[in-house]
């Protein structure tokens, strides 16, 4: 059985959290392998864990936008997310996906066949990002603590490309990115997409590719005693957010 949890529309800081939470929640056996599917209800920077704030973002440009910022428990370049992009992630035992590049195959399977099946052809390009016409549409990220894997990844379904620019830094990388290198779900198919249609095709696409039925199972009280606990003490904390 696969767990499935929608958070629908939800706050930032509620969703790094609850991450770890469920990720908790997998590593004591209290809950199988869980897909986690969110939309945050505000423009938000997601620093990787290991980034430093000011060479990953303009920090005028946050203040000016009005970008809420978090810090995550994965790794990983930093992001910018908002009301136009589905966030998913996945946390199952790390035994049973045991190299991290095994991991990002299989998600960035899953997701070009989710697209697929909405109409849209998508390749991988690994390690962990997702091209559309040779435009990047997805990237994932990936952490591994308490015996568990989790990997997770936003999609463009119809995001502010503009903004996403304005407040992230340039890259001088083979990882650099401009507008023009960005995609959404909206532009390639020349429609808008309701996000539940969106939601439909990933968990259809995570059961099978799992071999799994999805069950909605709701955040329990224990979780969100968690999430309470780890937004007061650690996500919620500025000098956690602010670190390195």
């Amino acid at each position: 059985m696969l767990r499935l949890v929608d958070s629908g529309i939800c706050h930032p800081l509620y969703s790094v959290a609850l991450e770890e939470a469920i990720l908790e929640s997998c590593s004591k056996g209290l809950m199988p392998p869980t897909l986690h599917l969110y939309v945050r209800d505000r423009p938000t920077v997601s620093l990787g864990y290991f980034e430093k704030l000011e060479a990953a973002v303009d920090p005028q440009a946050i203040l000016d936008e009005g970008v809420f910022l978090v810090r995550r428990m994965s790794g990983g370049s930093t992001i910018f997310t908002d009301q136009g992009q589905l966030i998913f992630s996945l946390t199952v035992d790390q035994g049973a996906i045991p190299r991290p590049e095994d991991a990002y195959i299989l998600t960035c399977g899953v997701i070009v066949n989710a697209l697929r099946s909405l109409g849209v052809q998508a390749g991988h390009k690994p390690p962990n990002d997702i091209i559309v016409n040779g435009r990047k549409i997805s990237g994932s990220a990936q952490t591994r603590k308490k015996g568990m894997l989790m990997v997770h990844g936003t999609l463009l379904v119809d995001t502010d490309l503009g903004r996403m620019m304005r407040v992230l830094r340039p890259r001088h990388d083979k990882h650099s990115r401009t507008k023009e290198q960005m995609t959404c779900l909206r532009e390639e198919l020349g429609r808008p997409l309701d996000m539940t249609e969106v939601k439909d095709a990933l968990v259809r696409a995570f059961s099978e590719e799992l071999e799994q039925s999805a069950v909605c199972i709701p955040v329990n009280e224990r979780e969100k005693g968690r999430v309470k606990v780890l937004i007061e003490e650690k996500y919620g904390k500025e000098d956690f957010i602010l670190q390195f």
